[in-house]
């Protein structure tokens, strides 16, 4: 069951996937309070780009930490935050709605916990607008 869907930005920054490349990142902006509430990476090879997608309490104050700190390839995207319950079934159900209503997800990501709390899933569709609509349905 659906517990609450919202659009949200998301923080995409391209990094050297290097040893180290997240913690850098990670340590300046807990330095600043910055709680970085759902993240994503992938990488290639070693001192090849990679890229690093989160969700922040704050994206104007990480998006300056990370401009001062050098990163240069930073973007904001539009995403989805969608709140399930963390049960079987609540992930195959939005992905079947979406389908059943001709919706590509194009990339998703999410968190979850053990004690009942609920699962928050990060995604970008190929329509977002219709998505929200769909999933407030």
């Amino acid at each position: 069951m659906i517990k609450r869907v919202a659009r949200g930005k998301e923080i995409a920054v391209a990094v050297i996937n290097e040893v180290g490349a997240l913690a850098k990142i990670t340590s300046f902006l807990v330095n600043h309070g910055i709680n970085i509430e759902a993240v994503a990476g992938y990488a290639t090879s070693i001192g090849e780009e990679a890229g690093l997608m989160f969700i922040t309490d704050n994206n104007p104050v990480a998006i300056t930490m990370l401009q001062e700190h050098g990163y240069e390839d930073i973007r904001q995207n539009d995403v989805l935050i969608v709140e399930l319950e963390n049960t079987p079934g609540a992930l195959k159900n939005i992905s079947e709605t979406l389908a059943q209503n001709a919706i590509n997800i194009t990339y998703i990501y999410a968190t979850t916990c053990m004690a009942g709390c609920p699962t928050k899933i990060i995604l970008s569709t190929s329509e977002n607008d219709k998505a929200i609509d769909i999933l407030k349905g």
